[in-house]
């Protein structure tokens, strides 16, 4: 009798924005690679009724869950919720643990904790939730001493680039951020931070662990193309989601280097491995960079829980490994049967 494994998501509806109906596409693809697999993949949502899913789960009885949650009912801070239950069930899950998934997902906290590690991360102010009292000097992070900026203004929890345009860069001193910061985190998931705005590259790298060992996948640039001069290089909202935007249709995703680039793609490699470590990531992983004009790196963000959707980064960076995506669910569901031995 073939294993059954619950692909678990959060549940969307008809009028859910862009990223949020992009889960469904992972779903397919996933429970066609598990099909495939010889498991039986059932699809199961997810949203704030907790108990019905328990409901869900206890009679689909699963042998583990695939877990594609990204946030619940739109908010992106509780996308640790799911994982935590799980472990409260017994249930084994794909992909990294509850706590990497939780400290990963909070912007700052993970800075904070690559800032005590030697990791390279920008300064920043913040975190800021809407209707706090501002406190500005106690939440100013700065490494390189006073700047007035240019800083880009993030959500503290949403992914996907939710609210991220050009416009949430700006100039002020640190201690002139509060009352803007309190004033954005209305619009930015209620709560948000600003983080010294490195001008220069972008790359990701992708990582796929199989419970034994965890393998840097091919880096990719984010390359914009015919940028004007004073244009800010971001990979915001309309970037991503939006096909008909200028950023979407000028903003790509490229594995081809230069020799010169080596060293840089070595060192890239080794700090997103020292992320793995650090977060105790599982089963696969993103950690994004910026590199600035004197080629040093700085991580923005490390995703424990990136889209693997078949037009996503992730998948692509498959590819370039020459690594299909049913082979990377394979390792992927190994890691999950390893851990539940």
């Amino acid at each position: 009798m073939k294993k059954i494994i619950a692909v678990v998501y959060n549940a969307v509806a008809q009028e859910s924005q862009p990223d949020e109906l992009d889960v469904l596409d992972q779903v397919a693809a996933v429970s066609k690679a598990l099909t495939d697999l010889d498991f039986n993949p059932v699809p199961v949502p997810c949203g704030l009724d907790l108990e019905h899913f328990k409901r869900d789960l206890t009679t689909l009885q699963p042998g583990a869950v695939f877990n594609l949650v990204e946030s619940l009912e739109g908010e992106g801070r509780l996308i640790h919720v799911v994982p935590y239950l799980l472990d409260s069930l017994g249930i084994p899950y794909t992909g990294c643990p509850a706590d990497a998934i939780y400290l990963t997902s909070h912007k700052t906290a993970a800075k904070e904790r690559m800032r005590q590690a030697g990791l390279p991360t920008p300064d920043w102010v913040g975190p800021y939730q809407a209707g706090m009292a501002v406190q500005s000097r106690a939440l100013i992070h700065l490494k390189k001493g006073v700047t007035d900026g240019p800083w880009i203004i993030k959500s503290l929890w949403e992914h996907g680039s939710l609210g991220l345009e050009k416009e949430n860069i700006i100039t002020a001193l640190p201690d002139r951020l509060g009352p803007l910061l309190e004033k954005a985190a209305q619009g930015l998931g209620r709560a948000c931070f600003a983080e010294a705005f490195i001008n220069g590259r972008e790359f990701n790298l992708s990582l796929l662990g199989d419970g034994k060992e965890v393998r840097v996948l091919p880096p990719a640039e984010i390359r914009f193309l015919n940028f004007g001069q004073d244009e800010p290089k971001i990979v915001g909202y309309r970037a991503k989601w939006c096909p008909e935007a200028y950023e979407y249709q000028h903003t790509l995703r490229s594995f081809d280097f230069s020799e010169t680039d080596r060293e840089l793609l070595s060192r890239l490699s080794d700090l997103a491995l020292s992320c793995w470590d650090l977060f105790s990531l599982a089963g696969f992983a993103r950690v994004d960079f910026r590199v600035d004009d004197n080629k040093d790196p700085h991580i923005l963000e490390v995703n424990a829980n990136p889209c693997i959707s078949p037009d996503a980064g992730f998948t692509a960076a498959l590819d370039r490994a020459g690594i299909s995506y049913t082979t990377a669910i394979a390792r992927i569901m190994d890691a999950v049967i390893r851990a539940g031995k």
